[in-house]
């Protein structure tokens, strides 16, 4: 019975070994910041002695929801628009941010931008969630808006990116066709509201330590480390208490 027990505490020992810390990210497909601030995330991760160790998570966030797809609008004049601004404003404020992307290894190419609802560009992130590729429909999506010129409201635009990712065609189509995963995105901006995140991106560390804008990869790092230190704590906090009793393991083995 001792040997069972013994086999039960490394078992649990290993799922606690196996936890990843937990890295929760809000955004905005059409956020210039998101896709900066995601790089700049990356880049920190990368440095970071337990990158391997770090779970992301992708939120819905929508900075504008009445925001209308419009295919033949420029960029320039919707914002110019938008801030009471004059065009030659809106491309000066666009060249700052093009060059803060330049800075972080990204291509904006705002000549190309499409004015698009970003709605369904996050159902289908929650769709793609569900297959463990998450991050990489983010970054399907804010290559596609910001580098490619793609319409990010279009559903066969949608479906082909989401394709490009190994996600089925079809399969994308018919959420889109329906209202699926609708509530998994207000559910998002829901909790946004409710935490206080009124700006994005925003990350949240290990449920404690929340980060807002496309801060400099050493302050990510600098968090990460200060959050791992609890982290780690947290992952042994479990302790087996041996002994013999009677136990049922998985498989309906009881002794």
């Amino acid at each position: 019975m001792h040997a069972q027990i013994t086999t039960r505490q490394a078992h649990l020992q290993t799922e606690q070994t196996n936890r990843k810390m937990k890295v929760d990210i809000w955004s905005d497909v059409m956020c210039p910041f998101c896709y900066i601030g995601k790089r700049h995330f990356e880049d920190a991760v990368r440095q970071f002695a337990h990158g391997d160790s770090i779970e992301v998570v992708w939120h819905s966030f929508q900075l504008d929801p009445d925001t209308k797809t419009q295919p033949g609008k420029d960029v320039y004049s919707y914002l110019a628009e938008r801030k009471g601004q004059s065009v030659e404003w809106s491309r000066q404020a666009h060249k700052q941010v093009t060059d803060m992307a330049a800075r972080a290894g990204l291509q904006y190419n705002f000549d190309k931008a499409v004015v698009a609802n970003s709605f369904d560009a996050h159902r289908v992130v929650q769709l793609a969630k569900t297959y463990g590729k998450g991050d990489a429909m983010e970054e399907q999506l804010f290559r596609g808006y910001f580098t490619e010129g793609k319409n990010i409201a279009d559903h066969d635009v949608l479906a082909d990116m989401a394709a490009e990712i190994g996600i089925e065609k079809q399969a994308v189509l018919d959420v889109l066709n329906s209202d699926a995963y609708s509530a998994e995105v207000h559910a998002d901006v829901e909790t946004a509201a409710r935490i206080g995140i009124n700006g994005v991106p925003f990350f949240v560390i290990n449920n404690k330590y929340g980060i807002s804008g496309a801060q400099p990869s050493a302050t990510f790092t600098q968090a990460l480390s200060q959050a791992w230190e609890e982290y780690a704590k947290e992952k042994g906090s479990l302790t087996m208490i041996d002994g013999e009793a009677a136990a049922c393991e998985p498989g309906g083995e009881c002794k």
